[in-house]
């Protein structure tokens, strides 16, 4: 399978009959690194270890895709259905995903580095111990997606909606969560020092043994005493 070489497609329908041709839909540990799948439907197929690096995936179906530890570096997926997808340890280092749907997603462990989130849709998704750090997640659907333990320093968050999330020992040092519904979140643990919280929503937001320090507050002020409460 991994001789397999699909870039001398030229068309969209050339790139679909390849894949209906894959009878036990399994494209595992192939290699499609700058391949234009602009469009394409992957939906439900095993793309385990798969190298997608720089890949044009536009507006993909890859709903209930398997992506556990695929390579997407750079990788162009705005516009692309990944609901349900499964990309447990997965890489996106600086993709593409403004606007993409990851609706219940697993992102367990991916490393989403640098990774432009922009108004995509990942409610309930799982970002468990996910690297998010410097991510772009400017007026992202995070309502209850689990993030335990993921590392976001540096993100951005401004305007996003994390109502109900569950953010219990976050990362989230220098964020900017500017103007973010955090109604109901629970940040149980989580690392605020340095972050911006100025104008949020905290209406029945859990913040027991949060940390706090240099943390600009909602009301603009900045809080100069580490904080736990």
């Amino acid at each position: 399978m991994n001789q397999i070489n699909i870039e001398e497609s030229n068309t969209i329908d050339d790139k679909n009959l390849f894949i209906e041709e894959i009878n036990d839909k399994s494209l595992l540990g192939i290699d499609l690194s700058g391949a234009n799948l602009q469009n394409i439907d992957l939906a439900g197929v095993n793309l385990s270890k798969a190298k997608l690096i720089g890949a044009d995936l536009r507006g993909a179906n890859l709903s209930e895709a398997i992506l556990t530890g695929a390579n997407l570096s750079g990788a162009n997926l705005s516009h692309a259905n990944l609901r349900s997808a499964n990309c447990n340890d997965a890489c996106f280092f600086e993709a593409n995903l403004i606007n993409a749907d990851l609706r219940s997603a697993n992102l367990c462990g991916a490393f989403l580095w640098r990774v432009k989130l922009s108004e995509a849709n990942l409610g309930l998704a799982s970002l468990c111990e996910a690297d998010l750090s410097e991510a772009d997640l400017r007026l992202t659907q995070l309502t209850e997606a689990s993030l335990i333990g993921a590392y976001m320093v540096r993100v951005n968050l401004t305007g996003s909606n994390l109502s109900g999330a569950n953010l219990a020992e976050v990362n989230l040092t220098q964020a900017n969560l500017s103007g973010a519904n955090l109604n109901w979140a629970n940040f149980y643990e989580a690392e605020l020092a340095e972050a911006n919280l100025c104008g949020v929503k905290l209406w029945g937001t859990k913040l027991a043994k949060a940390r706090f320090f240099n943390t600009i507050m909602p009301d603009g002020k900045l809080d100069l005493q580490e904080l736990a409460i």
